[in-house]
């Protein structure tokens, strides 16, 4: 029986790709499959026109929502959604929305070069660094940083993303989400399944095991 394939398309400032995350991790759990299945993870700039220097948080979300009151509504919101799955959502620590193209340039050479436990290491530790930790993650040291302690070889890591590579794979990864019809994220397809958002748990197990049961009958 051959591992399912699963991708999962994100954005590392959005909070409800982290949940979502989480909700696929316990879902992989509680599913129980015969064959663990294999994640890719798909980049989507929720804002690609951001300059490479990022954009001070508080005026980023008050000119998004409208004002900051609205944005702290919201990000309350989060913060009980991710108290309820184990994720702590630290805004009063955030101060940049950054761009984060090289994070997801980041990932393109952490699949590229690295096993599994290393890949999933790394793209939680990202969400973890910006929404618990407050830090840039647009940032070049912070990025070499957790490659290296996700186990990847920080001076292969800091070559690559001060070079070019990795930049047309995330272009063309994320045209070919608006191509398949993405247009918000979290999104993530189990098989030939799509979940939108960030379902629950019981919900991705559903899923996951009727993909395992049509494998079978294959």
């Amino acid at each position: 029986m051959s591992a399912i394939q699963v991708r999962v398309t994100a954005d590392f400032v959005c909070p409800w790709c982290w949940i979502g995350y989480r909700h696929l991790k316990d879902a992989i759990a509680m599913a129980a499959l015969d064959v663990p299945p294999h994640i890719h993870y798909l980049p989507f700039e929720l804002n690609p026109d951001m300059p490479p220097e990022g954009m001070a948080r508080r005026a980023y979300r008050t000119a998004k929502f409208g004002s900051w009151a609205r944005s702290q509504m919201l990000d309350a919101e989060v913060v009980e959604r991710g108290k309820s799955v184990g994720l702590c959502f630290y805004y009063e620590r955030v101060a940049v929305t950054p761009n984060t193209r090289l994070a997801h340039r980041l990932m393109a050479f952490a699949q590229a070069f690295g096993d599994a436990p290393r890949v999933d290491t790394l793209f939680d530790s990202v969400f973890t660094a910006y929404f618990d930790a407050g830090q840039d993650i647009g940032k070049l040291d912070v990025l070499v940083s957790l490659a290296a302690r996700a186990g990847f070889d920080a001076d292969a890591v800091r070559e690559f993303l001060l070079s070019n590579a990795g930049s047309q794979d995330v272009i063309a990864a994320e045209l070919s989400a608006m191509v398949a019809g993405v247009r918000a994220v979290p999104s993530v397809r189990i098989a030939d399944t799509t979940v939108s958002g960030a379902q629950a748990a019981t919900v991705l197990v559903d899923v996951l095991r009727a993909a395992e049961a049509a494998s079978v009958s294959c």
